[in-house]
């Protein structure tokens, strides 16, 4: 078998393998979802693993898998590689010779030609220390107008990364479409059409430039919530049942809700902070302040247009994000 050629790290074999094991065992424990082989792909990744066979304390500069220095990592079978980009956190270790072992190191390549190299990092000295707290509550309702509003009213845009470059995107498609068909016409092997390949690398750069963009946005905003406030409380969205609204899918999609709410519950837990989703029913339709319920007791039921509106019964002034929010922080203050 090709796999067993001297190449070809025994670890990540036996990775391969365990992971093949895994998924059978959890098709035949779930019922659905029959494990199938990857294709070949212009992205790919393996998994291999550090080990520490005679020494005594495991650090990130003496495994099998290691840090050479802030800028270079040595691997098993590939040898010396240079890095970039190195997080602070692991730096900080590093110099300091702090006490922690490599597990898995995961090596990826996208389809935009760029390698990432991922470590499973464990150790008794805690990776982030819990914040102190800042006595804050808040309640954010996510929207597609502007990205979210908070019970205290500030709003933070939607930045729109896809939509930016949606015409780009497009025109670059439809050359790669065209490339495509050419290529076939030909009788030409695609990966062997240089012309076609520059093209798909290029639509490739554009969507990984868009999912980095958006990664950010949402890993710098979802920070400052759960640092500045103790408790940070959300709507449960089923991302599923949006994205069935063909109108508005793309938006949806292009805005990561589910991603950015998964984000804020593993930093609360981190930074010991707490954080919650509520039921979100009637938390646009009632009034924060009488609680009066729009479409119950003959009042007119607020239509998605509607995004100011004044309580009929207590004539308070509402913006519809700003009152939602407040509602969704009531609602989880009460649960």
């Amino acid at each position: 078998s090709f796999l067993r050629v001297k190449e070809i790290d025994s670890l990540a074999l036996a990775n391969a393998i365990q992971n093949y094991r895994k998924a059978w065992n959890h098709y035949r424990k779930i019922g659905h979802g029959i494990p199938t082989f990857h294709k070949k792909r212009s992205d790919w990744s393996y998994q291999t693993n550090c080990q520490y066979p005679k020494q005594k304390e495991a650090y990130l500069d003496n495994g099998t898998a290691k840090f050479i220095d802030a800028k270079h990592v040595k691997l098993p079978k590939l040898g010396v590689i240079c890095i970039a980009g190195l997080r602070k956190l692991i730096k900080d270790r590093l110099l300091k010779r702090v006490s922690t072992r490599i597990g898995t190191v995961t090596i990826k390549k996208t389809a935009g030609d760029q390698f990432y190299l991922s470590m499973q990092l464990g150790s008794d000295i805690a990776f982030a220390q819990k914040l102190p707290k800042t006595q804050s509550q808040i309640g954010i309702d996510l929207n597609l107008d502007n990205f979210l509003t908070d019970s205290n009213g500030a709003m933070v845009a939607n930045p729109c990364f896809y939509r930016q470059v949606k015409k780009k995107l497009a025109h670059a498609q439809s050359v790669l479409s065209r490339r495509q068909r050419r290529a076939k016409q030909e009788g030409h092997n695609l990966r062997m059409a240089k012309n076609y390949q520059k093209q798909r690398l290029l639509v490739a750069k554009l969507h990984a430039k868009i999912c980095r963009q958006r990664e950010d946005f949402l890993q710098v905003l979802s920070t400052a919530l759960i640092k500045k406030h103790d408790l940070v409380v959300a709507e449960e969205l089923r991302s599923k049942n949006l994205l069935k609204n063909h109108a508005l899918s793309q938006a949806i999609s292009d805005v990561g809700w589910r991603r950015f709410l998964n984000m804020l519950a593993y930093k609360a837990k981190l930074y010991g902070k707490e954080f919650q989703t509520i039921d979100p029913k009637y938390t646009t339709q009632r009034c924060h302040n009488c609680g009066t319920i729009m479409g119950q007791n003959g009042c007119r039921k607020l239509k998605l247009k509607d995004r100011e509106w004044t309580c009929p019964m207590c004539q308070t002034y509402h913006i519809r994000d700003w009152n939602a929010a407040v509602n969704i922080l009531e609602k989880g203050l009460g649960s």
